[in-house]
């Protein structure tokens, strides 16, 4: 059963509208057109089941979560004032659903809390010399240029499955970033409205992101 805090406390960011193309179909949602519904499930369906899938333990569990949250997309159609775009709407409401079932902690903790406040560095500090050898601070051995590698190796499964595991790996607030930017392929502006995040924080969570993601593959191709 969907809990009546999530059908009722999205707030709206006063961020870029709906479009045309989402005004149109919010229309349609409005008039009961099951085909608009439809549409907008093919649209969003998959995003959400993937941001889902970092708040729960279980496929079956996030599928029960998209779910729970268009229930709360169609309880809030006509309370929905167009303050920001219908997709980032639709995914708050995805993430306040999956909070809630995630757990007391992922109940308690806002995303926005889990952006960085610290130093953690976002490429491991043994890449670099030390203070006591030539060049402190410089690479002790650069990135791969992988440029050089065969375009098999960098499209090849184990390699793709390398990525994925790196991702599935990553904290969850770089998890939910990476995800929407460089899979997803959200805007900067759009993460930062879904997710509750300011802008600093979501280019520092991609770039940790990022960092570790490639630090994995560099690993993995190191062999190739």
């Amino acid at each position: 059963m969907l809990p009546d805090t999530v059908a009722h406390t999205e707030v709206e960011s006063p961020v870029a509208g709906p479009s045309a193309q989402e005004a149109e179909l919010l229309e349609r949602l409005r008039a009961g057109d099951e085909r608009a519904f439809e549409e907008l499930v093919r649209m969003y369906h998959g995003t959400m089941l993937g941001v889902a899938r970092g708040y729960v333990k279980t496929r079956a569990v996030a599928e029960e979560v998209v779910q729970d949250a268009w229930v709360g997309v169609l309880k809030g159609l006509d309370r929905f004032e167009g303050r920001s775009s219908l997709k980032t709407w639709v995914l708050r409401i995805l993430v306040n659903t999956a909070m809630t079932r995630g757990g007391r902690e992922a109940r308690s903790v806002p995303f926005s809390s889990l952006a960085p406040e610290g130093e953690e560095p976002a490429v491991e500090p043994e890449r670099f010399r030390g203070p006591d050898g030539a060049f402190p601070g410089h690479w002790a051995g650069y990135p791969q240029d992988w440029r050089t590698l065969p375009e098999e190796a960098l499209a090849g499964r184990e390699t793709l499955a390398v990525i994925k595991q790196a991702i599935e790996e990553l904290p969850l607030a770089q998890r939910q970033v990476i995800t929407l930017r460089d899979i997803q392929g959200w805007s900067s502006d759009e993460v930062c409205d879904a997710l509750q995040v300011s802008e600093g924080n979501q280019r520092v969570l991609l770039h940790r992101a990022r960092s570790r993601v490639r630090a994995a593959l560099e690993r993995q191709l190191s062999d190739a």
